[in-house]
C-alpha cells in the first residue's frame, strides 16, 4: 500500500509537471499567433498559462528556458526520424526521400517555434549552443554513414568525409528552415528529394572521377 509520502510525491510531480506544460503551451500559443519571441515577456506567458510569476520561475530560470524545453522536444523528433533510416535496409534511397518528407513536416508543424529558435540562436549562447549541439549529433551520424559506404566501396575514396557531410547538413538545414519559412508547403516533397537526391548522389554513392 502506497505510503502517504509517496502519494504525496506523486502529486507533487504530476503538478509540476502540468504547470510546466501550461507555460509551453502558452509560448507555443503566443509563437503561432504572429508574436516574436524576442518580444515576448514573462509577463505576457504568466498571464496566457494563468498562473503567478513567482510560480515561473519555480519551473524555469527565464523565457530562454522554456524555449530550450519546447525546442528539445522538436530536435529530437526530428533526429529520431533521421535515425531509423538504414544505408543497407532495402530501397534504401527511396526510405531517405520519406525520412526527409517527414523531417520537413516536423518543422512545418512547428515553423513558429523553429523560427524562434532561429532567432534567438542568434543573440542566446545556450539557445545557440543547443542547435549547435544538434547539427553536430547530425554531423556525427552522417560521418558514420560516409565512412562506412567508403569501407564498402560503394562511394568515392575520394570524398572529404568531414568536408563533405558538414555541407549536407548545414546545407540541408538551411534548405529546409528557408523552405518552410518562404515555399509552399506543396513543393515539401519535392524539396525532400532534392536534399536525398544531393546526400545520396552527392556523397554516399558518388562515382569515382580519379580516371
Amino acid at each position: 500500500m502506497p505510503s502517504i509520502t509517496t502519494r504525496r510525491s506523486t502529486h507533487a510531480a504530476e503538478r509540476r509537471a502540468e504547470i510546466q506544460a501550461r507555460i509551453l503551451a502558452a509560448v507555443e500559443r503566443s509563437l503561432e499567433g504572429g508574436e516574436r519571441f524576442t518580444d515576448l515577456s514573462v509577463q505576457r506567458i504568466v498571464e496566457t498559462a494563468g498562473i503567478a510569476s513567482s510560480t515561473f520561475y519555480v519551473h524555469f530560470r527565464d523565457k530562454s528556458d522554456v524555449l530550450l524545453s519546447l525546442a528539445a522536444k522538436l530536435k529530437d523528433t526530428s533526429f529520431n526520424r533521421v535515425t531509423v533510416w538504414d544505408p543497407d535496409g532495402t530501397d534504401p534511397f527511396p526510405a531517405m526521400v520519406e525520412i526527409l518528407t517527414g523531417v520537413i513536416a516536423v518543422y512545418r508543424e512547428h515553423a513558429a517555434l523553429l523560427r524562434a529558435v532561429l532567432e534567438v540562436a542568434a543573440y542566446d549562447e545556450a539557445v545557440r549552443q543547443m542547435w549547435n549541439d544538434e547539427l553536430e549529433r547530425q554531423v556525427a551520424l552522417g560521418r558514420r554513414w560516409l565512412e562506412a559506404a567508403q569501407r564498402d566501396g560503394m562511394t568515392s575514396a575520394g570524398v572529404r568525409t568531414d568536408t563533405a557531410v558538414r555541407v549536407l547538413v548545414h546545407g540541408g538545414i538551411q534548405a529546409i528552415t528557408h523552405h518552410i519559412a518562404t515555399g509552399d508547403p506543396a513543393d515539401d516533397a519535392a524539396v525532400a528529394r532534392e536534399i536525398a537526391e544531393i546526400q545520396w548522389f552527392g556523397a554516399l554513392r558518388r562515382p569515382d572521377h580519379r580516371d
